[in-house]
C-alpha cells in the first residue's frame, strides 16, 4: 500500500517556479508590439547527391 501523495497549493507552485525560472519579464503593451514580417523564405529539402543505393544507406535501409 502507498501512502497519499501530498499535493502543492498554488502558491507553492509559483514559488517553485519563482525559484527555478527566476523572474519573467514585462508583459508587452499591445502599442509596443509589431507585425512579424518573415524576410527568408526557408530552405526545401536538397538536391538530391549520390545514387539511389547512398539514399538508402542514410536512410536505414
Amino acid at each position: 500500500m502507498s501512502e497519499p501523495v501530498a499535493s502543492f497549493t498554488d502558491d507553492e507552485y509559483a514559488f517553485l517556479r519563482h525559484v527555478r525560472f527566476g523572474e519573467l519579464p514585462a508583459p508587452m503593451r499591445p502599442e509596443e508590439r509589431m507585425e512579424a514580417i518573415e524576410t527568408d523564405v526557408p530552405p526545401g529539402r536538397p538536391d538530391p547527391v549520390g545514387g539511389e543505393s547512398e539514399w538508402h544507406l542514410r536512410a536505414g535501409g
